[in-house]
């Protein structure tokens, strides 16, 4: 064995105990020897009887020594000294035979395998050179005893030998599957905790950030018609406090995660019809909000994705294009729906917006990436049109098979809505 191997051995719990089950073999072959060559009255009892005495005293001082386990070298000059007291026993008295099984298993465990076998087969020649001397005879019995003794030594180390190989490697596959769920762990949750910054940014850019800027608008012009048309400022407050309630709305959502207040009154396209009505009356911007298809109950993540970029798209042409019209549609098909935000302003080319986050944004440039993500996110794709002088046409199409049908809204809730899309914080 190698030093690593011995090393690792000693500490198996199973290994102890079989050392300990061979010492206490060891001894009892010796007394054994001992008494029965006392109780024979042998010429040469005193003899067996001291030789016992040293073999044991050799024997015993072997687990003692470190460098047993360490050193094959040492374990080499033990197992001579043990190996020569021995083969002085078998020529005492024919007894000493029978130790040579437990010394197949000290010499197999102490020395490496290239080592141990021409060990163990000296062993087995001089047991059956001894034993044969004392019996002066040579049968078959007397040569297939120690070898088949030798040959079980063999077959039990080694097929020790491969199970806690077996079990070695066991242990090291279950220390890497559990360190790579440890990772996969932690890398599924910086991904949630980045997805989920990332749904937390897309929500208050398109909601509360929106309709910040649109508070701040209605103000401005509620100061700018201030005093000589009290009564134009008192409806742009009005406006203002109406989308503050809005916005506090869309802040207790956050909290509680509900649905957005357009959706929980009612159905989506009921809720485009609102968002157009509210855009039409606090901006300058005529919309139209038209279905196409018949109208289904898709799942609340696509509910809330295309409003959500509607918001957005209205809340860029509000703000950016200086557009006069724009023209909203929603359309269901078979396995698909689809929204598109049409409008007659000044464009822009999609290629030259710059990145958000970067020095040439300045603060904008989050209402394209926030609206690409969340089709992105339900396996849809979102595609801008646009050139100067020629007006932006957003696209996007999200994969839902139809479910059910509900009915399409016959009007717009009269109920004051915020303007969710009045002042975007980032151009699209």
């Amino acid at each position: 064995m190698t030093e690593e191997a011995v090393t690792a051995h000693s500490l198996t719990p199973v290994l102890r105990v079989l050392r300990s089950c061979l010492h206490l073999m060891v001894a009892a072959l010796l007394a054994l020897a001992a008494v029965r060559a006392l109780a024979e009255h042998a010429p040469d009892a005193p003899a067996v009887l001291a030789t016992a005495v040293a073999l044991f005293a050799v024997y015993a001082t072997g687990p003692r020594l470190p460098r047993l386990r360490s050193s094959s070298g040492a374990a080499a000059l033990w197992l001579a000294a043990v190996a020569l007291l021995w083969t002085v026993l078998l020529a005492l008295t024919q007894d000493g035979v029978w130790l040579a099984f437990p010394l197949f298993f000290v010499q197999l465990h102490l020395l490496p395998l290239r080592g141990a076998l021409p060990a163990v087969v000296a062993t087995t020649v001089v047991a059956v050179a001894g034993f044969g001397w004392h019996t002066h005879t040579l049968s078959v019995g007397t040569v297939l005893g120690p070898a088949l003794g030798a040959a079980v030594a063999v077959a039990v180390v080694l097929g020790y030998e491969a199970l806690y190989r077996e079990s070695e490697q066991r242990r090291r596959l279950i220390e890497e599957l559990t360190a790579a769920r440890s990772e996969l762990a932690a890398a599924e949750h910086a991904a949630g905790v980045l997805a989920e910054r990332e749904r937390l940014a897309r929500e208050i850019h398109d909601t509360l950030a929106q309709g910040l800027s649109s508070i701040q608008l209605l103000l401005r012009a509620a100061e700018r018609a201030l005093p000589q048309r009290p009564g134009t400022a008192l409806g742009h407050v009005r406006q203002a406090r109406t989308a503050a309630v809005g916005n506090l709305a869309e802040a207790r959502r956050f909290v509680r995660a509900l649905s957005p207040p357009d959706l929980e009154a009612g159905s989506l396209p009921a809720a485009l019809e609102r968002l157009c009505a509210t855009t039409a009356r606090t901006s300058p911007l005529a919309v139209h909000c038209q279905v196409s298809g018949v109208p289904t109950a898709l799942p609340t993540a696509h509910e809330v994705a295309l409003l959500r970029i509607a918001q957005s798209a209205l809340a860029n042409t509000v703000r950016h294009a200086g557009a006069g019209r724009a023209e909203l549609t929603l359309s269901y098909m078979d396995t698909e729906v689809a929204l598109d935000v049409v409008d007659d302003g000044a464009g822009f080319v999609p290629a030259e917006v710059p990145a958000p986050g970067s020095a040439a944004a300045r603060g904008t440039g989050f209402g394209l990436a926030a609206m690409r993500a969340r089709a992105r996110a339900l396996q849809g794709t979102l595609v801008v049109e646009s050139a100067p002088g020629e007006g932006t046409a957003v696209a996007v199409t999200l994969p839902c098979p139809a479910t059910a049908s509900v009915p399409a809204p016959s009007a717009p809730d009269p109920a004051p809505d915020p303007a969710p899309g009045a002042a975007p914080e980032a151009a699209s």
